[in-house]
This record gives C-alpha cells, sequence and structure tokens, in this order.
C-alpha cells in the first residue's frame, strides 16, 4: 500500500469545477473497447447530459461514464489506452465505462507532455495513478457525506460506491457533481500492485475503430474551413542557402495565392535544444489544393550560394552553448575517411579503470575490430506537416508533435507574441521515431500563416522530408579485448566517435566487468543535422558492441550467453568501478530467459542462431535471431525476445511494439542507408532508400517479459538496438562471415575466424 501526498501533482488538480462539456473528442466509440458480445448490451447507455470535472485528467458524467485524458502524443506506441488505463485503475472504474480524450497541449495542466525517450509511462505513472486515487477519494468523500457515514467504511468496485451498514449504493456518475465542489485531499491511498484490475491486462487501442475506417486522425487529417495548403523549397544540398529565387512562372499557375521567403530563425535567435535546423531560409508557395501547389513548386527557379563557417547561441536545458557550423558540401566516402583518420589518434577519455595498456602488452590474445554506420532517415509514413492560423488575437496550431512544450517557446519567439497566445492541438502522429521531436516545420506553418494572412496547412512531400531532414548520425568504434592464457577478459577498450557526435556510453556493459577497461571518444563537425533516431547512440553501440563480444567469446572458446553471464557474474559480485549504468542481474535475467524460451542448446537442422543483450533507456532487452539461408539469400526466420521493462500496463500492446522494433531494426541493420554527394542526399525517395518489405519480416517473432514489480521503464526503444547484434552474430553462423559496417545487405566483407 503507497500513500501519496496530492500536492505532488497539484499542478494537474488546479480545475476543479463542474461543466457541461469539454474537449475534443479524438478517444473512441464507447462501443471500441468491448467485446462482440457486449455491444448491444452497450448501445442503450449514451452520452451523459451533463459532464463534472473532477481533476485534469478526468470527468465524470452523471450516468457514470468517465472521460479519461490521455496527456502525452500518440505516434503508435500506445500510450493513448495505455494512460488512460493507469488512471482508471486507480479509480476503480469498468474500462467499458471510459471514454478516452487525447489532451491538448497544456504544461500547466499536463506538465512535461512528451513522447519519446521512452518516457512516456515511466515519468507518468505516479502522477497518472495519483490522479485516478484522487477522484476515487473524492467521491468516497461525496458518498460519506449524503449517506452521513464515515469515509473509510466507503468500499468502491467498477465505479460503484457503497455503505454496506446503510445498504446504501450509488454510481459515480450519482455523486460526480457533489464531489467535483470538494477539496483535494491532501493524501491518498494508492492500490497495491496485486490488487490491480485493469493494469496488466491487454486493452485494444482506443483508436482501432478510426484507424481501420479511415477516420480523420493524423495531422496531415486536419482540415479547417478556408485553409490553404503551403509547400517550402529549402536548399538541394546541406552547405547551401538561398541566394535569390524567380517565381514569375509560378504566379502564372492555377490555384496559387502567393509565393514568399521566410526565415524561421533569426540570426542573432538563441535557439533550443530541439530548434535543430539547417535549413533557415525557405521559400514558401501557397495556393489553394495539394496538386496545384506542387505542380507550381517544380516551376520555381532557385538560385543557392554556399555559406561560410558559422555559428549559432543555444540553450541546452540551461546550459548556454555556442555551436560550429562548419561550411562546405560534405561527402560520405570523405566522413569514412575521415572517421578512419579519427579512429587512429589520440581521443578523450571517458572512463578508466585499471591499466589496460599493460593488460594490452602482456595478453596471451588480442582481438580488434572495427565498425561503422550510415546516416539513417527517419521516413515516418505521415510526411511532416502542421496547420496554422495566426492573427491578431494569437497563433492556433494543430498537428503532429513529440516535443510541443520545446515548440511553444519558438513559434512565439518568431511570431513575436505572448507564449501564453499560442495554442497548440495535439494530433495522432504517423510515426515519430525521433523525427517529430523536432517542431521547425510547425513553426514554418506559423510563420507561413502570418504572412499569408490566413490558415494555411503545410506539407512535405516525401523529397522534402528524406532530404530536409534530421538524420541518425554516421558511427565508427574500435573494439579491442585482452585474454589471457586461460581464456579470461583482463583488458576492454572501445574507442567511438561519428559525425558529428561521438556514439559512446563509457559507463554500460561491460564496463564494471573487467579490472582494466578504457573508454574513448571524438568527434567530427558537419553541417548536416542530426537527432534523436529510436533509442540514439544505442541503435549503433548495442550492435557493434554484442557483435564484438560474440569474437571474443569465440577466441576464448565460450558459448555466447555463458560468457556474457560470466561477465555479468563478475559485475554483479565484484564490480570494477562506481558508476556502472545497468543492473546485472537484470541484464543477466533477460538473457537466461531468451535462452530459455528460444531453447538455445536446441538448434534445428539448418537454423543459423544469434544473440544479444542490451540495456537503454531503463530497461533491458535479449533477442536470439534464427537466420535461414534461401539460395544464397539469408532470411531471418525467427525472433525470440525477452525484455524486462518492469510492470507491463497492457501485454498486447507492450508485445506489439517489441514486434514492430524487431521488424523496424531488422530493416535498418539490412537496407537502411542514406549517403551524400557535395552535400546532397542520395537517396530522396522510397525507390533509392530500401525500407524492408513484408517479405523481409521475421516469419515469426515471440515476445517474453520478466515478471516482477519494478515501476514501468522505457519500451519504445530499449528492443531496438540488441537485433542489429544478433541478427550480425547469426549472419556469421549462416555465411562464414563477420559484418562490420552497415547496411549488411550491400557490405561484403572478407572472411574473418
Amino acid at each position: 500500500m503507497t500513500i501519496l501526498k496530492t500536492q505532488i501533482g497539484r499542478r494537474a488538480f488546479i480545475k476543479n469545477t463542474s461543466l457541461a462539456s469539454g474537449g475534443l473528442v479524438l478517444g473512441f466509440s464507447i462501443l471500441n473497447s468491448c467485446g462482440p458480445g457486449d455491444t448491444k448490451k452497450m448501445a442503450v447507455k449514451e452520452m451523459p447530459k451533463e459532464w463534472f470535472e473532477i481533476n485534469a485528467y478526468l470527468k465524470i458524467g452523471d450516468n457514470g461514464l468517465v472521460t479519461i485524458m490521455a496527456p502525452n502524443p500518440e505516434f503508435g506506441q500506445g500510450v493513448i489506452t495505455s494512460m488512460p488505463m493507469i488512471v482508471a485503475d486507480e479509480l476503480d472504474v469498468d474500462w467499458k465505462d471510459v471514454l478516452v480524450e487525447q489532451a491538448n497541449f497544456d504544461a500547466d495542466e499536463y506538465g512535461w507532455q512528451f513522447t519519446g525517450g521512452s518516457q512516456g509511462i515511466r515519468r507518468r505513472w505516479e502522477g497518472l495513478r495519483l490522479a485516478g486515487a484522487t477522484a476515487k477519494q473524492m467521491l468516497k468523500e461525496a458518498a460519506a457525506q449524503t449517506w452521513q457515514v464515515a469515509v473509510e467504511e466507503i468500499e468502491v468496485s467498477e465505479g460503484m460506491l457503497t455503505h454496506e451498514a446503510s445498504k446504501n449504493s450509488a454510481g459515480y456518475g450519482e455523486m460526480a457533481s457533489i464531489a467535483a465542489g470538494l477539496e483535494i485531499p491532501e493524501e491518498v491511498q494508492l492500490k497495491d500492485i496485486k490488487d490491480f484490475t485493469i493494469i496488466g491486462t491487454s486493452k485494444k487501442s482506443v483508436e482501432n475503430q478510426k484507424i481501420i475506417t479511415g477516420k480523420p486522425l493524423f495531422g496531415v487529417d486536419y482540415e479547417s474551413e478556408g485553409a490553404l495548403i503551403a509547400m517550402v523549397e529549402h536548399p538541394p544540398a546541406f552547405g547551401l542557402q538561398l541566394k535569390s529565387y524567380d517565381d514569375s512562372q509560378v504566379r502564372k499557375m492555377p490555384g496559387i495565392i502567393d509565393v514568399f521567403k521566410i526565415k524561421t530563425l533569426q540570426k542573432d535567435m538563441t535557439r533550443g535544444y530541439f530548434d535543430t535546423n539547417a535549413f533557415t531560409d525557405l521559400v514558401a508557395i501557397v495556393g489553394n489544393t495539394t496538386w496545384e501547389v506542387m505542380n507550381a513548386k517544380k516551376q520555381l527557379k532557385a538560385e543557392w550560394e554556399p555559406f561560410s563557417d558559422t555559428s549559432f547561441k543555444m540553450d541546452r536545458f540551461g546550459t548556454q552553448m555556442n555551436v560550429e557550423v562548419p561550411g562546405g558540401l560534405e561527402n560520405t566516402d570523405d566522413h569514412y575517411a575521415q572517421m578512419n583518420v579519427m579512429a587512429a589518434k589520440s581521443a578523450t577519455t571517458a572512463r578508466k579503470d585499471g591499466n589496460p595498456e599493460a593488460a594490452f602488452k602482456g595478453a596471451a590474445k588480442v582481438i580488434e575490430r572495427s565498425y561503422t554506420c550510415p546516416f539513417l532517415a527517419h521516413n515516418c509514413m505521415e510526411p511532416m506537416n502542421f496547420y496554422a492560423h495566426v492573427t491578431e488575437d494569437g497563433a492556433k496550431l494543430a498537428g503532429p508533435l513529440q516535443a510541443p512544450a520545446l515548440t511553444e517557446g519558438t513559434v512565439a519567439a518568431r511570431l513575436n507574441i505572448p507564449i501564453e497566445k499560442v495554442d497548440i492541438e495535439l494530433t495522432r502522429m504517423g510515426g515519430g521515431f525521433g523525427r517529430r521531436a523536432y517542431g521547425h516545420y510547425a513553426v514554418e506553418a506559423a510563420l507561413i500563416s502570418q504572412q499569408a494572412n490566413a490558415p494555411i496547412k503545410l506539407v512535405y512531400s516525401r523529397e522534402d522530408d528524406m532530404t530536409f531532414g534530421i538524420y541518425r548520425p554516421s558511427y565508427h568504434a574500435t573494439y579491442r579485448a585482452a585474454l589471457d592464457e586461460n581464456n579470461n577478459l583482463i583488458a576492454f577498450h572501445v574507442k567511438a566517435g561519428g559525425v558529428p557526435e561521438s556514439p559512446l556510453f563509457a559507463n554500460r556493459f561491460p564496463a564494471g566487468t573487467v579490472d582494466n577497461y578504457l573508454a574513448e571518444q571524438w568527434e567530427i563537425n558537419s553541417n548536416i543535422t542530426i537527432g534523436a533516431f529510436r533509442a540514439p547512440r544505442s541503435n549503433f553501440m548495442a550492435g557493434v558492441e554484442q557483435a564484438f563480444l560474440d569474437e571474443v567469446a569465440e577466441a576464448a572458446g565460450k558459448d555466447p550467453i555463458d560468457f556474457r553471464l560470466e561477465l555479468l557474474e563478475r559485475a554483479k559480485n565484484n564490480p570494477v568501478g562506481e558508476n556502472n549504468e545497468y543492473e546485472p542481474d537484470r541484464l543477466a535475467d533477460v538473457l537466461k530467459l531468451v535462452r530459455e524460451k528460444s531453447n538455445w542448446n536446441e538448434v534445428p537442422s539448418g537454423v543459423h542462431r544469434g544473440v544479444s543483450a542490451y540495456f537503454c533507456h531503463n530497461s533491458y532487452a535479449a533477442h536470439v535471431v534464427d537466420v535461414v539461408m534461401d539460395g544464397n539469400t539469408p532470411r531471418v526466420n525467427k525472433v525470440v525476445c525477452a525484455v524486462d521493462c518492469g510492470i507491463v500496463i497492457n501485454p498486447d500492446a507492450a508485445t506489439n511494439m517489441a514486434e514492430g522494433a524487431i521488424v523496424d531494426a531488422v530493416g535498418n541493420a539490412m537496407y537502411g542507408e542514406l549517403t551524400f554527394q557535395d552535400g546532397r542526399p542520395e537517396q530522396n525517395n522510397f525507390d533509392r532508400y530500401k525500407i524492408i518489405r513484408h517479405s523481409e519480416a521475421p516469419k515469426e517473432i515471440e515476445v517474453h517479459f520478466v515478471k516482477n514489480d519494478i515501476d514501468p521503464t522505457g519500451l519504445g526503444e530499449p528492443p531496438f538496438p540488441p537485433v542489429f547484434g544478433a541478427l550480425a552474430n547469426a549472419l556469421y553462423k549462416a555465411t562464414g562471415r563477420r559484418h562490420y559496417q552497415q547496411p549488411f545487405a550491400t557490405d561484403r566483407p572478407p572472411l574473418v575466424g
């Protein structure tokens, strides 16, 4: 039993009044969450005549229906369902009586409405439970006052309040109006985990019906009467800027309203950390329809010129810094050559345990390997888009955005209006993966609306989306391991860098497992914009670390899982250093679970098996990948996944997320690659940038969760990074070739080992 003081989340409970209606319902009809047998019964329950708001997260209708707000933006990870499940469980309401609304951005009511970093459930867990428990306590107090009994004698179950001694009972709807007028209790009691009735059970997405019937949900669906369509023309290459343009032909084309230049970020502006934008000077084309604007854009004659080295000021969450941006037109071949040079030079030491130099010098065996990966584009299925209507009274914006709080301030600054006059409505996102944390397209929409003096919807083409990008960086890592005469690991060295950042995590496994350990890093500056990509940095480091550890295990003559567990046993019983990020027991547990569920030691004929395990975003994941050969082509036949993410809110949805991460990782490992020639992205659509096809996806995926009572941690990202390593290890078993460069499908390495 947990007692919480409600002051922890008091900002979320400022409003405490009854109201007749509220909010745009983006959730679901009450029938959506019901099984087929419930449909006829539920059809007789009508929408309430009056709603009573108990706190910012929920309101109760006079007939007992409950609307629960989903505070964080939704892009397929399921928070629009799982977050209300948490509230509903603590509220003790029947799930079939719940409606869900997507909350709009409101920092005062909901705080940090950010979807990313696998932080949604983790950061909301306590607050959402508190919201439900507080409302339940207020309903109990309302019943106690009405029946003139002690509040401790009131029992609740599935939306009903009862007092056994007096035989009184009432539904939540009958007490909602009284509860809404009560003071917020100073502390409330949370359920014991064993008493959960909704958390831990599988619920279908509250938006399923709208998704499968094509109802408007996504930003690109957003419509407003009188809204015009806008598109932007940006430089064709990184390192170029707008010099001039000729719009004479464009203005003659049907449906075109206006053409003008916008500047998204002023030179003297201090940018926020997510104000990433390589191209600040753009040409906007505004017209009546998407087709007319797309055709007109092709007729725009723009002239571009190189820019020299420049810099800007950035506020990185309170840390002021100066960011240098080099001029020049960059090439992928040059990047790889520069990384090889940097890898051979001395680098910045991030961690050092023991005397690794001496250990390597006296080692019986030394294994050294280097790995590289290319830039990757996010390629969300829904290209960037945003609606904006800027008037003298303020700015109304609507669209797909992962981090509205980080965009709101930039919009206000660029429009030169008070921040409280910026209103952002959140829509469902057709993919995010980090890309929609960078809200420059919302700023562009606002500036275009302001200059056009009209409501507009900005739409990117696929080519815009892929070449106006914020990409996963290109990385390089060199690993060395030293074994003694008894094949014990006595030293480990990792040196990692990239364009334009290092991917190193100095304090993750196998740090803490070996007496002599060295982690170094370096970086090469670039004018190509980079940013968060599903499991940032981990999506490279997990794969190469786990592929390298398999080579070390092979050199030591040990089973790959036994080798890892041996290291983790050392980290548990006699760890080296004090800053190890991971918990050895939890990492070992997912390895043991995946070993059991995959029948690791019973490999079917014709199957080639690889394993990996990794910690990131506060969670642990391990995979066993089975590859079979189809002639000369390797195919992923099966993946068995084990995850420890603490308490699982919605098991089916959690399984779906892990499955999606696995398919995504196989595709990126095998095929993902964005290259540059003279600053220009060479892949600008799916004809050249390959996405995994259905026929290339794993034929079977099993997902297993470690059962524990740990508060929920991350899930959207942790199952993604380890796939790269497990796949590389399985490919080695299948083909006899180790892979050192992604993507694997085009990598033709020599035979090693």
